[in-house]
């Protein structure tokens, strides 16, 4: 694994988009499937460079949460993991985890946000932090800190005791040191990993044993929303998804693979599309059923080059 970030010479052309039959659009990245035991199956570009997996990663801190002693099952589980769309449903599972913690919304540290469900948004009288996206992880790291007996005002801090529980859990499922640490959109610590180590912790952690996957694929409304990518590849896969900003994507097939994709550009257009590609090629997605999902999660016109 090199520290340098991804750059242009290390990506390939992930995908094309195309407008009456010629590419008008490139993307360009990488992409990585691991089995199981972290061998790689299958590599496009420089693998080894680093990214942030941003919000692909909340399975992971989900997991240091429960080690940390956070009394989190079912949607409340499934809230710690997910970028949800601010629906009623979403707020009310986050509210009942700050409550369950003698806490409540002020204590969030995220910024305000919209709700991204256009239903939820037309209803709201303004921007607040239950309904930013990474509230339920928020509210999770703060269950993880009154459980634990750490303090709250600074749960954001690099140094705090749930922080440095997600470094060494991050550390731990990939297999490799963090490179790099910086500040993601919602104001929580962000590790930089290479897209092998990131695959590798994706699949560890989302095992058919573990907890975070369990309460997310009973209830996949949780991690994102009705019709959203995640939601819908987890409904119609039984797989784990997670989106990250800026082009990231990772899918794991329990206990047998793990495929991360991320886009260069930043552009989420093609990371799905990807991402089944590979599963297929791989023999671990049915064709017709890549092409069902695809029709529901992908873009038009996006070819996949790889």
């Amino acid at each position: 694994m090199t520290t340098n970030p991804l750059t242009a010479d290390g990506s390939v052309e992930l995908a094309t988009v195309l407008r009456s039959g010629i590419p008008e659009s490139r993307h360009l990245g990488v992409a990585v499937l691991v089995a199981a035991d972290g061998a790689v199956l299958e590599s496009h570009g420089e693998t080894g460079a680093i990214v942030f997996p941003r919000s692909a990663l909340k399975p992971l801190q989900a997991l240091a949460m429960l080690e940390a002693g956070a009394p989190l099952e079912g949607d409340a589980l499934g809230l710690a993991t997910a970028s949800h769309d601010g629906t009623a449903a979403h707020v009310a599972v986050v509210e009942g985890m700050l409550a369950a913690a003698g806490l409540t919304e002020h204590d969030l540290g995220c910024p305000r946000a919209w709700p991204a469900d256009p239903t939820a948004r037309a209803a709201a009288e303004g921007p607040r932090r239950i309904t930013m996206v990474c509230s339920g992880k928020h509210a999770g790291f703060l269950t993880a800190s009154v459980s634990s007996g750490a303090t709250t005002a600074d749960y954001l801090e690099a140094g705090h005791p749930v922080q440095r529980r997600v470094a060494a859990v991050v550390e731990d499922h990939a297999h490799e040191r963090v490179a790099h640490w910086g500040v993601d959109g919602c104001l929580a610590p962000t590790p930089a990993l290479s897209l092998r180590g990131f695959a590798r912790a994706f699949g560890s952690a989302t095992g058919s044993a573990s907890p975070v996957r369990q309460a997310v694929v009973a209830a996949p409304w949780t991690i994102e929303g009705p019709g959203a990518i995640d939601t819908t590849i987890i409904e119609r896969t039984g797989f784990f998804v997670k989106t990250g900003a800026e082009g990231v994507i990772a899918v794991s097939v329990p206990d047998v693979a793990t495929v991360a994709v991320k886009v260069l550009d930043g552009s989420r257009r093609p990371a799905a599309s990807v991402a089944l590609t590979l599963l297929s090629r791989a023999g671990l997605l049915d064709e017709s059923l890549r092409a069902e999902v695809e029709a529901l999660v992908g873009s038009p016109g996006v070819e996949v080059a790889i």
